[in-house]
């Protein structure tokens, strides 16, 4: 008898000692794992996606995954709210006004310099718009035709702009139309001797960016605005846009 309850006892010991084993396992994972828990929420924030340079060169200087591309135009048009006039200075607003400049009836005169666009009406008499300018809107002068019109374009970020700017980075593939497009609610593509210009008269989520030098983009407009102007400039409508230093010539 003595004889099996030292088996049974040496059997529970075992166990004993073996259960304690794997507890004592158990605890140590659980510590470890707590440990690389710890470690990563320590760990600094990586850092953004780097936009890969073997992504296609599109011939906008642009780069971007053809396949990704939102649609040319939101299939929805959205309505275009009115800002409050008491957000735009009274000269940015749109007004009738004398226009003394050489150019003929139904041309659209940029003049990046002064913040204004002129919608030529009638001899001696233009349509003229407050207008904030980025540097590209400094970048190129001289004449040129309306070559397309958008409703609500899709927005797709210079490849400069995706370098150097996380929000940009986002949209490398290109963001859709709407209301929260940079692009606005409508946008006139310039052309000169056939080929795009890559300059562009726009609307702007951004209102109180008229009349100001911002930071990036071509030739901004209320919404308002560049839909009234959408409507009654044609494809193939003359554009002149001034030079640096070249003489207002309105009122």
């Amino acid at each position: 008898m003595s004889s099996v309850f030292s088996r049974r006892a040496i059997l529970a010991g075992a166990v004993a000692v073996f259960g304690s084993s794997i507890a004592a396992a158990e605890d140590n994972d659980l510590v470890s794992r707590v440990g690389r828990t710890l470690k990563r929420l320590d760990a600094p924030p990586p850092d953004p996606p780097k936009v890969s340079p073997s992504l296609p060169i599109a011939t906008e200087g642009q780069y971007f995954d053809p396949k990704l591309l939102p649609p040319l135009v939101s299939p929805v048009d959205f309505p275009v709210p009115r800002v409050s006039p008491s957000i735009i200075p009274i000269r940015y607003r749109a007004q009738m006004v004398e226009f003394t400049g050489p150019e003929l009836p139904e041309s659209v005169v940029v003049d990046p310099e002064n913040r204004f666009l002129y919608h030529v009406v009638a001899h001696g008499e233009a349509r003229r718009y407050g207008v904030g300018v980025g540097r590209a809107g400094f970048a190129w002068s001289g004449d040129a035709v309306v070559g397309m019109k958008r409703r609500w374009p899709r927005w797709v970020p210079p490849r400069q702009m995706v370098d150097r700017d996380p929000n940009a980075r986002r949209w490398v593939n290109g963001q859709p139309g709407g209301p929260e497009n940079p692009l606005g609610a409508r946008a006139l593509y310039l052309f000169a001797d056939g080929k795009d210009t890559l300059y562009r008269i726009h609307g702007t989520n951004e209102p109180r960016s008229i009349g100001k030098a911002v930071s990036s983009g071509c030739i901004r407009m209320l919404n308002e605005d560049v839909a009234e102007l959408f409507d009654v400039v044609d494809v193939g409508t003359k554009v002149i846009v001034r030079g640096a230093g070249e003489t207002d010539a309105a009122g």
